[in-house]
This record gives structure tokens, sequence and C-alpha cells, in this order.
């Protein structure tokens, strides 16, 4: 695998070797060795599924702590727009942002460490989206930043008139007006 650095210190784009030929292509997804020598040392112990359709924007969401999640993201079948935001406070890429196209063409994986708010845009018809997570979830730590929120400069790629968000997701604060738990 290929790791790719991205301007924040941590946050890093996964290409895995792709073989391909007659018969179709295999690579191999996750290697607990070699994401512990290039990455970093992380123990994953829950996988998530999501299937969501064009337009639909999950996030900004994050863990407060002690239940912290780093998660290693992908998408298996359509395309993506997966963005980490950083919310750690005094960090010099605060409130800052990293964002990825993720295809089931590119094969690419993302890693979001803890202290980041994570979240996607759906671009394509519909799109399956794997993650794996460092930590259980947990709902009564669950915090999230409005992915609406313009000050963060992100571009999701979706028209307003298209987006869809559900009903909690909608209600995240603004990074303004958000009091990070993050050290």
């Amino acid at each position: 695998m290929e790791i790719i650095k991205t301007e924040i210190e941590g946050v890093v784009i996964i290409e895995p070797r792709v073989f391909n030929d007659a018969r179709g292509y295999f690579f191999e997804s996750f290697s607990q060795r070699e994401f512990d020598e290039k990455v970093k040392p992380v123990r994953f112990v829950q996988d998530n599924e999501s299937m969501s359709s064009y337009g639909v924007m999950r996030g900004l969401h994050f863990q407060r702590p002690p239940f912290t999640q780093s998660k290693l993201v992908r998408c298996v079948k359509g395309a993506v727009l997966d963005v980490a935001v950083d919310i750690r406070k005094g960090s010099p890429t605060y409130g800052q942002h990293v964002a990825v196209e993720l295809t089931e063409d590119n094969h690419r994986q993302f890693f979001v460490p803890q202290g980041f708010a994570h979240g996607f845009a759906v671009l394509s018809e519909t799109a399956v989206f794997q993650y794996k997570c460092d930590n259980y979830y947990a709902p009564q730590s669950e915090g999230g930043i409005s992915i609406l929120d313009d000050s963060l400069g992100i571009d999701w790629r979706i028209p307003a008139d298209k987006v869809l968000l559900s009903e909690k997701d909608m209600k995240h604060e603004l990074l303004k007006d958000f009091v990070t738990p993050f050290e």
C-alpha cells in the first residue's frame, strides 16, 4: 500500500496495490501489520457499512472522550467526497479540513484520526460506504459540527437543492459555537 500524506499531520490517504487481469482485480484491503508500520499502531474493533443515495450528506460526526474514534473509511460502490475536519484544541490546523474522493474504482481509503470530525457526501447514484473504528459506538458521547458550516470552506459538490440530511445532522452547531473536548 502507498501512503499519501495530506496537509494535516496524521490524516492520510491509502492507495492499495491493485492487481488486474482478465478475471477482474484483487487487492489487500487491510493488513494490520502494514497499517501499524506505515500509518500508526491502531487496533480496530468495529466495522460499519452504510448505503446512501445521491445528495446524502452524513456528518460531521465524532465521539467525545473517552470514547473517541479513529476511522479507516472506503467506498466500495459508487463515489463519495470524504472529509476530515481538525477539531483538536490548540492544533495549528484547528478548523482546517482534508477532502478526498473515494470511489469503487480508485479503491482509496482515508484514515481519520481521533480528534477529527468526519463526514461524507454521496456523488454517485448510490454509494456503499465502509469504515473501521478503533472504539465502539457510544451514543452518549456522539457529537457533531454542522456539515453545512460555510466557515469550513468545504465544497461538497452537491447543489443545495439536492442535499439530503438527517434531522440530527441538521441540528449540529457551527464551528464558531463549538467547544472542543479534544486537547
